[in-house]
């Protein structure tokens, strides 16, 4: 079996006196998918940060490519191949499609002070590189800020992919997409798995992670819920628990016990009234 290109053993995080995330463990293979759900303040956001080089493990280990890491900055998880995409992207919208594309990595013609950005390369680089991901824009020159938030999502998939990494981790990148945007978002997602890139997909959402996802972790205050493959886990018991499980199957009992209904005043004394009369009745 071939080494993971990251891998997190019961790694913890603590700020202060406040547990972020205790004892979490997953991998994250070549051309594999990870998906990591929970709700809000399940931890999720702590551990990208952990992956990405925001932030360092105070507990367990972190592996890149079998080596144990400690991450001081994103910039060194980028040398490593790391990738993240935030949820909040960093596109500037009232540049190109292509000066966001490379965003400080212009191809240069010239020497020293005299060199130039080459607009032409870059240009054609960018068309290039979406259309591999089968990424059909209209033209590569429109400002990024009129691109739909799909479309913004998948040119940050296809930058990633054109500048070599080897591990792309996305935050929420579904959230706050139609179903027709969250859809195309999630294909590229899977193409970029199918080039052989180790995805992390962050998500709420299990009805988007499940198509993708050929692992999941589930998160809860902090703490793994169990890692477990596709083939041994459906979208209905991955929702079940990433719905809550017990307690969800506790608060649907208790919402379909029959409501006592209190009867209105004078009902009982009517109701005795009626049943003297029709005595009364079969006695004469």
């Amino acid at each position: 079996m071939s080494t993971p290109l990251l891998e997190v053993r019961n790694v913890g995080k603590r700020f202060g006196g406040v547990i972020a995330l205790r004892e979490v463990s997953t991998v994250v293979n070549a051309g594999e998918v990870t998906c990591v759900l929970g709700d809000n303040g399940a931890g999720k956001s702590t551990l990208i940060k952990i992956l990405a080089g925001a932030h360092c493990h105070d507990e367990g280990e972190y592996l890149v490519e079998g080596e144990p890491v400690r991450l001081s900055s994103p910039r060194e998880a980028l040398d490593r191949g790391i990738a993240t995409v935030f949820q909040d992207l960093a596109v500037v919208p009232l540049m190109s499609v292509w000066r966001n594309f490379f965003l400080g990595s212009e191809p240069r013609v010239g020497w020293g002070p005299f060199s130039m950005i080459d607009r032409k390369k870059a240009c054609e680089t960018t068309r290039s590189a979406l259309a591999d991901m089968g990424i059909d824009l209209r033209d590569v020159e429109q400002p990024v800020g009129t691109l739909s938030g799909g479309e913004r999502q998948c040119v940050a998939i296809a930058r990633a992919v054109h500048f070599g990494a080897k591990v792309l981790i996305l935050d929420e990148p579904t959230a706050a997409l139609g179903v027709k945007q969250a859809g195309v978002v999630l294909k590229y997602v899977a193409q970029a798995r199918d080039r052989g890139l180790g995805v992390v997909l962050i998500t709420h959402n299990p009805h988007h992670a499940y198509p993708v996802g050929d692992r999941f972790l589930l998160l809860k205050r902090g703490r793994s819920l169990g890692c477990q493959e596709k083939a041994d886990i459906t979208l209905a018991e991955l929702t079940r628990q990433m719905a809550g499980g017990a307690e969800l199957e506790a608060l649907e009992h208790e919402l379909r016990q029959e409501r006592v209904v209190p009867e209105p005043a004078g009902a009982l004394e009517k109701k005795v009234n009626n049943s003297r009369l029709s005595k009364e009745r079969a006695i004469s």
